[in-house]
């Protein structure tokens, strides 16, 4: 089993910008994958970012950057920009497969962090 802790959300303005964390425990070992997810009012969970948790460079989108340290064992979301349609819940996931990339392909879920932008 794996245990995902997500900290870092919070009410942000426009522009501004917030970094997610999540901290991973138990058998970590066995991941091959971590992600983040997002879930507004009434929409369904959507892909966010992923990174290989055993190795690779961070993944650097346009607003996005996703990060990890093996040897804290926890993962991060850079978010710059925000804009008021980022408004979420966001999620840190786990897979067990290299590459996953949709919610079924992930093993483990933290109980989500909640991200205002609002001003």
């Amino acid at each position: 089993q794996v245990q995902l802790v997500e900290s870092g959300g919070g009410l942000v303005q426009p522009g501004g910008s917030l970094k997610l964390s999540c901290a991973a425990s138990g058998r970590t070992g066995s991941i091959y994958t971590m992600g983040w997810f997002r879930q507004a009012p009434g929409k369904e969970r959507e892909f966010v970012a992923r990174i290989s948790w055993r190795g690779g460079a961070d993944s650097v989108g346009a607003r996005f950057t996703i990060s990890r340290d093996r040897a804290k064992n926890t993962m991060s979301l850079q978010m710059n920009s925000l804009k008021p349609e980022d408004t979420a819940i966001y999620y840190c996931a786990a897979s067990l497969e290299i590459g996953a990339a949709n919610t079924r392909d992930y093993d483990y879920w933290g109980q989500g962090t909640q991200v205002t932008v609002s001003s």
